[in-house]
């Protein structure tokens, strides 16, 4: 009869969560159930835990989020875009200085230095009771976004090719925290020797059942918090070898919940509406949207990225408001609930044909009424677009894609071959929307202002409300 032990490592994570505050009292509350039952537990997340239009974090600036994982008790994180790309540096810095856990991220280092940022590890090792756990982690390489914001970002598969090398001889179990998205996490199981375990998220997806490849088992929890990963390894004691028990996902508990997460939320929106309270601007008129047609308050949105660009032209998409914007004092909690897209300015060079097509899509149903998700898009649909800079003739009654009559910008028609620097959206030139505007040249992003802000810059200006009554769309019958 055998007399050896079996030690068992209990792995909980989460992923995606995106400022869902409404599931991280429930989570907090099942990570403790498992907590009792579990000696060597260990609790992970796979990033974008912060989403800033959350209310709680946009007003905190994230600390909202740091408050809610050091009160589960979270091991430790890595980063998403959402953290990484909507955030400065300085403000990670600040939200990060409170938290109680490593942030572990290998793939990304300041430019100026060359090394990780101050709150941030590229690797660690975890002991839980007999178990030596090396951590690695990496995020999605939005390469030219993190060049913007002072970060060069690693090949990730390379780098953790590297880490893992290195690590595995030092530890029991090697753990990814792959916020990269599933075809990558594939790929790291297929090229990598040495990896147990690859916690996933990016892509939102949700490994239910054990997803082995390899010697590595993938996990990965949805988004949301709708799910709670869970991975379960055992071995027996005395050996090196780990055996996977059992690996997918629990349904969120709502009934579940803990009181002191329940109440930090709770305190931190009523600072959050606090700050986000204070007056921005004050305006004499209502600006009413649309999102089958041209409305002031997008035509504002155009002329804000028109100036704050400089460039010639302008086109924004009407589904980026989600409401009018009212008469009377506009606080900065109003402007981010009635634009809480995280998304950023940027110029682009595009043809007069390829602007022409754009306006054509603007013009029927099958555009306006498309719903679009992700790409930073918190709105509904996609919208009509609208415009500064040029005017537009057309025949609403004309057949499609042939509508419009002429085009105009700076009193001359619009040469269909001619090159236009256009102020627009980040999120068309993900190939999303209006797909002749991701067709461009020389795409220059501007950040770290989201168009909410890029809003309130030309609330202020003199004559701003006046130019967003003005008519681009002219019917020519």
């Amino acid at each position: 009869m055998s007399t050896k032990e079996t030690q068992t490592l209990t792995i909980l994570h989460t992923n995606d969560i995106h400022s869902h505050f409404g599931s991280m009292s429930s989570i907090a509350a099942m990570v403790a159930q498992e907590r009792e039952q579990n000696d060597n537990l260990l609790v992970l997340d796979i990033g974008d835990h912060m989403d800033r239009m959350a209310v709680e974090t946009e007003g905190t600036l994230g600390a909202a989020n740091v408050d809610v994982i050091n009160l589960t008790g979270y091991d430790a994180i890595t980063i998403g875009n959402n953290e990484g790309l909507t955030f400065t540096p300085e403000q990670l810095e600040q939200s990060y200085s409170g938290l109680l856990c490593p942030v572990v991220c290998g793939n990304v280092v300041e430019e100026v230095s060359g090394l990780p940022p101050v709150w941030m590890k590229p690797s660690l090792i975890v002991d839980k009771g007999p178990f030596r756990i090396g951590l690695l982690g990496a995020t999605a390489p939005f390469t030219a976004f993190y060049d913007l914001l002072g970060w060069k970002l690693l090949d990730p598969v390379e780098t953790l090719r590297r880490q893992v090398e290195a690590l595995r001889p030092e530890v029991d179990v090697v753990i990814i925290l792959s916020h990269l998205g599933l075809s990558t996490d594939r790929k790291l199981a297929e090229q990598i020797e040495g990896i147990d375990v690859i916690l996933g998220g990016h892509t939102h997806h949700v490994l239910e059942e054990p997803l082995v490849i390899g010697d590595a088992v993938l996990g990965a929890a949805g988004k949301f918090g709708q799910w709670l990963g869970k991975v379960v390894l055992e071995r027996e004691s005395g050996a090196n070898q780990l055996a996977l028990v059992s690996s997918g996902c629990i349904p969120l508990k709502n009934q579940m919940l803990d009181e002191n997460v329940a109440l930090a939320i709770a305190a931190h929106r009523a600072e959050a509406e606090r700050t986000l309270g204070q007056t921005a601007v004050i305006i004499d008129r209502n600006l009413p949207i649309k999102y089958e047609k041209e409305s002031p308050f997008a035509s504002l949105l155009a002329q804000a990225v028109r100036h704050f660009t400089g460039a010639q032209l302008s086109l924004v998409n009407a589904g980026q408001l989600l409401g009018e914007l009212p008469q009377g004092d506009i606080s900065k909690g109003m402007l981010h609930s009635l634009c809480p897209s995280p998304i950023n300015a940027c110029t682009i060079k595009l043809k007069g044909s390829e602007i022409r097509e754009a306006l054509e899509q603007s013009l029927l149903p099958e555009y306006t009424e498309k719903p679009i998700i992700g790409f930073g898009f918190r709105g509904k649909i996609l919208g009509t677009l609208c415009m500064d800079g040029m005017e537009v003739e057309f025949d609403p009654q004309g057949p499609p894609y042939k509508k419009i009559r002429a085009i105009y910008t700076e009193g001359k028609p619009m040469g269909d071959e001619q090159e236009y620097v256009v102020g627009t959206l980040d999120m068309f030139t993900f190939n999303v929307g209006y797909p002749s505007l991701a067709q461009g040249t020389e795409i220059a992003y501007r950040l770290p202002e989201f168009i909410r802000d890029l809003l309130e810059i030309e609330l202020k200006r003199p004559g701003a409300l006046d130019d967003s009554l003005r008519s681009h769309w002219h019917e020519r019958i």
